[in-house]
């Protein structure tokens, strides 16, 4: 049970959830409600309250408690044929070149910086983000790319560094491209809320002015209230604050106090005087040096302006100024955001969406590190293990079976991917979200209980899903006029281009196998939403557990031995 508070955030009996609110307007195409933040805890967290009372919670414990009894077997198993545990052959491997990674890794980080001086350019009107922003944005991103995969080429790594560097890149140009584009939507919005201010102000002056204005739209609200059921209504001396919805059920703020009324007057021909002055710079007008709100203020009493051109136009403005204001309790305003010192903590938080304020926690726990640091030794110790001893000895070859190979290597590579998906997701990222007071670790869902690949690729790697439904899905749909399956095709072409690039890299061949596997899931996706289907959950678990065990050793096979 949640409750909406004055701030328009909801209080739970676990905290606080600040989440990030739609854009209303109804001129705008953005699907910005599609992604939120709020506080959340991963399923596997043991501080997770509701992934401790779960009645399946035992076997977690079994699973790693056999894990670690099957390794100790296959050391001892080991010790006994060869005279020791482990060859350590493969970390001889994956840690060559180590001191040269990091280096590169260190300058790929840095190169992120300079998003910084550009959204600063940006916010200060000198870069139009539609469409030269843009362009430069890709041109930049594009040449990130080259160099990274030129440079992996040259190094000639081995696989463990090649895609390492390949992924991180990956990662740091989507954190760029939301950081840059989010900063660019909103100054559009700037752009336009100006405009729509600057109508308001001259409508207000074919109503008889502002101060006109002021009192019929005070008056309007005065008698909508006492036509209110058993409402009394309120000495308009004494200052009252109420909220009530709009058409589009968006919560308007109006206020009856004379005093407040008369300090509107005043902000509102400082707002109209300083639009005058600076039209063409967004840190000017109403969103510079403080006057937003003194914007929003005057938008909020005129919303209930008689003259429907005067109270549309509020409401818009209203609209389009709660977009360049963040939700939570510091109240960010863009262009506010625009820092070093921001982007350096977005770059720490573990998610690849940008916002101008995230659901933050009040401290950072050391034992919660030291847990979650524990948990990544033991973790990757295990995935040493077994891909040392159960992966790279049955590395297939052309004269091979085929179907022998598979089989050999089902279960190794299922074992492999479900602890690099902990080490991943529950260590990593948690560590990260704990060091940088990120509150929303919602790294993913429970998708070992897919019954179909749609489901799987919305739960199992969230912080990729997020950016993908944002900034390709919701962005095609809302520029292009895409329909939903255009829109999905073309997201999973561009996440199939991506995942073959990575493969391309690591096995230095061009063979198309998980680009076309990745594809194939289209129409799999459209299939799986017949009603026949969809009513037996087993079935579609079973097929995709199924498919996930050949996935591996099939990608396996194809790239190595094809």
């Amino acid at each position: 049970m949640t409750t909406r508070t004055e701030d328009g955030i909801f209080a739970t009996t676990e905290g606080t959830l600040h989440v990030s609110k739609p854009f209303r307007s109804r001129s705008t195409k953005k699907f910005r409600a599609m992604v939120t933040f709020e506080p959340r805890k991963t399923h596997f967290d043991t501080t997770n309250e509701t992934s401790g009372t779960n009645e399946f919670r035992g076997f977690f414990t079994l699973f790693w408690m056999s894990l670690f009894l099957f390794t100790v077997q296959t050391y001892i198993s080991s010790v006994e044929a060869n005279g020791y545990a482990l060859s350590f052959a493969f970390a001889t491997m994956f840690s060559r070149h180590a001191v040269t990674l990091a280096l590169s890794d260190l300058v790929l980080v840095s190169t992120t910086i300079l998003c910084v001086p550009f959204a600063k350019a940006i916010s200060k009107g000198w870069i139009s983000y539609y469409w030269t922003g843009a362009i430069l944005q890709h041109v930049f991103q594009t040449c990130v790319l080259l160099i990274t995969v030129t440079w992996t080429f040259h190094r000639q790594w081995p696989w463990v560094q090649s895609g390492f560097l390949t992924l991180h890149s990956f990662v740091m140009i989507m954190k760029m491209y939301s950081y840059i584009s989010v900063n660019g939507y909103l100054q559009s919005i700037s752009r336009r809320s100006i405009s729509v201010f600057t109508k308001l102000n001259d409508a207000t002056a074919r109503v008889g002015g502002l101060e006109q204005a002021l009192r019929d739209a005070t008056s309007k609200k005065a008698q909508a209230t006492s036509r209110s059921a058993d409402t009394p209504v309120t000495d308009v001396s004494s200052p009252m604050e109420t909220c009530t919805p709009d058409t589009e059920g968006v919560l308007m703020k109006t206020y009856t106090d004379v005093k407040t009324a008369a300090a509107l007057r005043q902000r509102l021909a400082a707002v109209s005087s300083s639009l005058d002055e600076n039209t063409e710079s967004e840190r000017g007008a109403v969103h510079g040096s403080g006057r937003g709100s003194d914007g929003a203020d005057v938008a909020d009493v005129l919303s209930y302006h008689p003259d429907e051109r005067v109270a549309d136009l509020a409401k818009e403005f209203l609209d389009l100024d709660s977009e360049l204001v963040s939700t939570g309790p510091e109240q960010v305003r863009w262009p506010d955001n625009v820092t070093y010192r921001n982007f350096a903590v977005y770059q720490l938080i573990p998610t690849l969406v940008y916002e101008l304020e995230y659901p933050r926690t009040d401290r950072i726990r050391p034992t919660y590190i030291f847990e979650k640091t524990i948990a990544f030794m033991g973790s990757f110790a295990l995935l040493y293990t077994v891909a040392e001893c159960f992966i790279i000895p049955l590395t297939p070859t052309p004269d091979q079976s085929f179907f022998r190979s598979l089989l050999d290597l089902a279960l190794p590579f299922m074992i492999a991917f479900l602890l690099l998906f902990y080490i991943i997701f529950e260590c990593i990222c948690n560590a990260f979200a704990e060091l940088s007071y990120f509150a929303d670790r919602l790294f993913y869902e429970d998708w070992w209980n897919s019954t179909s690949w749609e489901e799987f690729s919305r739960k199992w790697n969230k912080p990729v899903h997020t950016f993908l439904l944002r900034h390709v899905y919701a962005s095609t749909r809302a520029s292009y006029g895409l329909s939903r399956t255009a829109a999905m095709f073309v997201t999973f072409f561009l996440s199939a281009m991506a995942h073959e690039l990575v493969m391309a890299i690591v096995t230095k061949k061009i063979r198309m196998y998980l680009f076309l596997m990745q594809l194939i899931q289209i129409p799999l996706i459209l299939v799986s939403r017949a009603p026949v289907i969809q009513r037996n959950k087993l079935m579609g678990n079973v097929v995709f557990w199924l498919g996930l065990y050949a996935g591996f050793p099939l990608l396996c096979v194809a790239y190595v031995a094809y």
